[in-house]
């Protein structure tokens, strides 16, 4: 059986996902251009506003949040989002520190809910490396979204690096849709290592995938992504896979259709 995918993009890990009629939202931001964030070893610069406030996207049944440490993935607006959420799946940590609405996944956990078409959607927890492995930037999980009569899934990486965990989702289904958060983020005052995914490890990601549409996330938005969509261009054109990029445009939807 086939399904549709509509991806609205918001701006840098932000996307409003709606499938089998719920509708699920990436990393919440939703502060404005020029915003600062400030903490005892780094600032971080947001350098470009959403392209949608949190009342135009309107209800949500859930917020798919990687992680809730960092202000690129969820600024002061986005926090107050959560709250409107029917569920909040994130990590098991930042279950602990969020409201009554947060359920925690560790890698590999799933929870499943009923969508408005009849079927059921099984939401499961990947594993996410958010930078080098010898660093400790806190629990990061990325997502799976599956029904259970169709062999493709949506997956959303969340802030990781190319790395075996990533070879593991493949292993384990077939994308049909890949949400990658790219743009080689770096933080100097961390370390010169890249914190997501860089546009060659992007590429590999789609070669893991062969079956995947591939959607970049959180590439833009913030002064310490070091790559950029024309990074990312020249590494699918250089890999043969331009003909898989669907880039999103800001308050857009992008309709995918997945095929089985």
């Amino acid at each position: 059986m086939n399904f549709r995918l509509q991806v609205t993009y918001i701006g840098g890990p932000t996307a409003l996902l709606e499938l089998g009629g719920l509708r699920l939202l990436t990393d919440p931001t939703f502060d404005p251009g020029g915003s600062e964030y400030r903490t005892p070893i780094y600032v971080l610069r947001k350098t470009k506003g959403p392209a949608l406030t949190p009342e135009m996207v309107g209800a949500l049944d859930v917020v798919l949040l990687s992680h809730d440490h960092h202000f690129d993935n969820l600024d002061h607006a986005g926090r107050r989002v959560l709250a409107t959420a029917a569920r909040v799946l994130t990590t098991v940590a930042g279950a602990g520190r969020l409201g009554d609405n947060a359920i925690g996944l560790a890698p590999w956990q799933s929870h499943e809910l009923a969508t408005r078409d009849g079927r059921m959607l099984r939401i499961t927890a990947t594993p996410a490396r958010h930078g080098p492995p010898d660093g400790d930037r806190g629990p990061v999980i990325g997502f799976v979204l599956a029904f259970a009569d169709q062999p493709r899934v949506v997956y959303v990486s969340g802030d990781t690096v190319w790395y075996d965990g990533i070879v593991e989702v493949g292993r384990r289904f077939t994308p049909g849709v890949a949400l990658l958060f790219t743009g080689a983020a770096r933080v100097p005052e961390v370390g010169p290592a890249h914190l997501t995914l860089t546009a060659a490890e992007a590429a590999t990601a789609a070669q893991t995938f062969p079956e995947a549409l591939i959607v970049p996330l959180h590439f833009e938005g913030w002064a310490h992504f070091s790559e950029s969509r024309a990074e990312i261009d020249r590494a699918f054109a250089a890999a043969g896979l331009t003909d898989r990029l669907r880039w999103p445009i800001p308050g857009q939807a992008l309709e995918l259709l997945v095929t089985s």
